[in-house]
């Protein structure tokens, strides 16, 4: 049975935002920004992830904590909701806020796919980087978790890149508090290497996932950093590792400073939006 979708919008850059069904998953849509997909949604079964990076970004929040246990948790740039709803699927009674730029794209999501009536989720509009300078002083140290996932069209802005931006994330940690980051690259990778490097410039442990020819530079694609704000070692890590998808590579340690190599830290005054994909990597 057809699932009843809204018309596309226009959103302020100027981009498409539309939803489809997905015809190889029943009951799930994918939200696509200028023929870019951003989303992809379980109506059926939220607790259910289909983009690999997702995923592992799935498997973070499944192990940092307790099974079950309810978190606090910030999203910087909204997409579908996907991670928001995954997390009141399998962590019910979390507390999340998201930050989304676009205010015509949250009403056509919350008109294909409404939240539940029951989650304790907020959504603040604006931009990211500016929403983070204005937020209430109860919320700093008091983060478990906070996913960045912040695109224009297929690319991650260069003001929300930098040591500077991080630099705003940081007070909001809780102490033992997680930032995860998905960033897109290709070859050489070094936009996700001078993230890596920006990361390890603000927070004691971090970690970088994704799949080996991506890492490598030889293909386009999705590398999901991971950093604490805490000194332990995130001893869950390996487990993260284990749990794919496959294949799999994770950098911690001396591999991660060989991997990083020369990439400096970002600035405010070098920051450079995440490199377009290919173009024909989206093509039917």
């Amino acid at each position: 049975m057809s699932i009843r979708l809204p018309d596309p919008v226009t959103l302020s850059s100027g981009l498409v935002a539309e939803f489809e069904e997905d015809r190889w998953v029943p009951g799930s849509l994918v939200l696509s920004v200028d023929g870019t997909p951003q989303s992809h949604i379980n109506l059926r079964s939220p607790d259910e992830l289909f983009f690999e990076y997702i995923r592992r970004i799935g498997h973070v929040i499944d192990l940092f904590r307790a099974p079950g246990e309810p978190i606090s948790a910030l999203h910087l740039g909204g997409g579908a909701f996907t991670l928001p709803r995954y997390i009141e699927a399998t962590r019910p009674g979390s507390r999340q806020q998201i930050i989304e730029l676009e205010s015509a794209l949250v009403a056509l999501v919350r008109e294909a796919a409404p939240l539940p009536k029951r989650a304790g989720i907020r959504v603040r509009h604006g931009d990211a980087r500016d929403v983070l300078g204005r937020l209430p002083a109860g919320m700093q140290g008091a983060m478990d978790l906070v996913v960045v996932d912040i695109f224009a069209g297929s690319q991650t802005p260069a003001h929300v890149s930098s040591s500077e931006f991080y630099g705003l994330i940081a007070p909001l940690l809780a102490p033992d508090g997680v930032v995860v980051v998905n960033a897109t690259d290709g070859t050489g990778q070094a936009f996700t290497r001078g993230q890596a490097a920006t990361l390890r410039e603000r927070f004691p442990e971090v970690a970088v996932i994704g799949e080996p020819q991506v890492l490598k530079g030889r293909r386009f694609g999705n590398v999901v950093l991971v950093a604490s704000a805490g000194d332990p070692e995130l001893d869950w890590l390996p487990r993260l590792l284990a749990c794919g998808p496959h294949p799999a590579r994770m950098l911690v340690g001396r591999e991660l400073r060989e991997w990083i190599g020369t990439a400096a830290p970002v600035r405010d005054e070098s920051a450079m939006p995440s490199p377009l994909p290919p173009r024909e990597l989206f093509d039917v």
